[in-house]
């Protein structure tokens, strides 16, 4: 690596000797992807990489968020598609009766659940665009082939494929939003993509109202629902492989130096870019790390909310005296709590310094009045019913924090994958529990269910509290053994900066600190 930089400074080499200094031949070839680009950072003057610095950050928003925002919206149909089509004739058509129906809406998360960890792992060692936009095709494939199912048993195999190929999706976007922003621009950019799942939302309710006006003898509405959608996520696999990059060290549309930019914007996250070895040391520390364990939990009742609301929403407003094509239309303002209050959570993460756990616990208090709404409200005021259950919408913002959490304060690449995988590990076994404790004998109220869902947002609640306090306490502790550390220019610690670089975990990196 030394000898390439000296070939490009005219043989006189500018690799600072701290980065090298102490290192074996094993660690200097477990370098991190952007390495290379980092050690070119020295040839410029502070005053040069400031000067351009807002020109890479504005040609990164105006290529990767669109990109990422498209992709959400487009995933998010995939997993709603069952939602609206079971407002139809889905069911009849399939069977799907008694605990059927229920099965077939968890049977994804056991799809998502078997795949989530070697999905993280392969996000770690393929390259990230390439292997996400074949993901993006398959999954295309396969919700097109749902229109040609025609029993139970194929629908169960069916979703459970789909769930696998869609577990790579949200970890390698948090991998790529890693690659490309730096901590303090991760919030809002991580609540604006997530918040197109509204958009997504808005766009399905109108789709399936559209869809539910058309009456054909040769196919009926719900298979439509499957093939618009699949067929769209086909187009865009193609548009996702040509133009996402891979790193930022391969961004076609950044020239070299705003490469270099690029490396040393992020560098400061001390998490480094990217590196492909797999380190079982790392796996330890994962599975050992209090932050993940909170952070897991998170996920797990992320996932109960999730589950239940994105497969029974049109179950609910139906039960509130509403016919089957008004409750998929009436799910169209879900969307837009989602696409407004999942940015404003971002926006405040990002303004406010480290208030992401305390935000995370606030923005849970609405949709957990929204659920003792449903419990107590009387079904005579039936848009009173239907005004709560828009606030469970709100799921995303949690979610998204916990993934900011998770790619700001977990260091060391191979114990990130493993904690993005336990996550998401966590969500996908949530989403099957929540799907199951929607019983059909308890319509149209399903008094479990609230009560699950309740449980889980006190409990999101307390554990953001406790992670904020224990984060909080470790960043003390650190300061008073290891003082404040020598700073860069953006305020992160050059010596964590250069252990990003190395691979080492926040466990490892003493002068590591954590985002609260």
């Amino acid at each position: 690596m030394a000898e390439k930089l000296e070939e490009k400074t005219g043989g006189v080499s500018q690799v600072p000797p701290s980065i090298l200094e102490g290192q074996t031949a094993t660690e200097k070839q477990m370098r991190d992807i952007g390495a290379d680009l980092y050690l070119e950072v020295q040839q410029y003057s502070r005053e040069e990489l400031e000067a351009e610095r807002k020109v890479v950050l504005r040609k990164i928003d105006w290529v990767i968020m669109p990109i990422i925002c498209v992709t959400y919206t487009i995933q998010f149909l995939d997993k709603l598609s069952l939602n609206y089509a079971s407002a139809y004739s889905l069911l009849e058509d399939l069977d799907l009766v008694g605990q059927r129906y229920s099965w077939v809406a968890s049977i994804f998360n056991f799809g998502y659940l078997f795949w989530a960890i070697p999905a993280n792992l392969l996000v770690q060692r393929l390259p990230v665009a390439k292997y996400t936009g074949s993901m993006i095709l398959i999954w295309s494939v396969l919700l097109c082939c749902h229109a040609a199912t025609s029993n139970y048993a194929g629908i169960l195999v069916l979703r459970f494929l789909l769930g696998m190929f869609e577990a790579s999706i949200s970890p390698a976007i948090m991998n790529i939003c890693s690659m490309f922003y730096t901590r303090s621009e991760q919030p809002l950019r991580m609540c604006v993509f997530l918040a197109f799942n509204g958009m997504a939302t808005m766009v399905g309710a109108l789709l399936g109202y559209g869809l539910g006006h058309t009456h054909s003898s040769t196919i009926s509405s719900w298979k439509l629902i499957f093939l618009v959608i699949g067929l769209m996520n086909f187009v865009w696999s193609w548009v996702f492989l040509w133009f996402m990059p891979d790193s930022p060290s391969t961004a076609k549309f950044l020239t070299h130096k705003q490469r270099v930019i690029a490396i040393d914007r992020i560098a400061e996250n001390m998490i480094g870019v990217k590196t492909k070895q797999f380190q079982p040391k790392q796996v330890v520390e994962a599975l050992l790390d209090i932050k993940v364990h909170c952070l897991m939990l998170i996920g797990l009742a992320c996932g109960v909310i999730n589950g239940g609301v994105s497969n029974f929403s049109s179950a609910l407003i139906k039960g509130f005296g509403f016919s089957g094509i008004y409750a998929t239309l009436l799910q169209l303002p879900t969307g837009a709590f989602e696409f407004f209050f999942v940015p404003l959570c971002g926006l405040a993460a990002s303004y406010f310094k480290n208030t992401r756990c305390i935000i995370l616990a606030i923005i849970c208090l609405p949709p957990l009045g929204g659920l003792i709404g449903i419990r107590l409200t009387s079904l005579d005021h039936r848009w009173s019913l239907v005004g709560c259950t828009w606030l469970q919408y709100m799921v995303g913002a949690p979610v998204i924090l916990s993934w900011n959490l998770l790619t700001s304060n977990i260091a060391g690449h191979t114990k990130r994958s493993i904690a993005n995988g336990l996550w998401f590990c966590f969500y996908a076994g949530g989403n099957i529990a929540g799907a199951q404790i929607f019983f059909a004998r308890e319509k149209p109220r399903y008094f479990s269910a609230l009560t699950g869902l309740i449980v889980s947002y006190c409990g999101m609640v307390v554990i953001a509290v406790f992670l904020r306090f224990y984060m909080m306490w470790e960043n003390r502790r650190r300061d008073k053994l290891m003082g404040p550390g020598e700073r860069t220019a953006n305020g992160a610690d050059e010596q964590a900066i250069l252990e990003g670089f190395k691979d080492v975990t926040d466990k490892e990196s003493s002068h590591f600190r954590y985002c609260l």
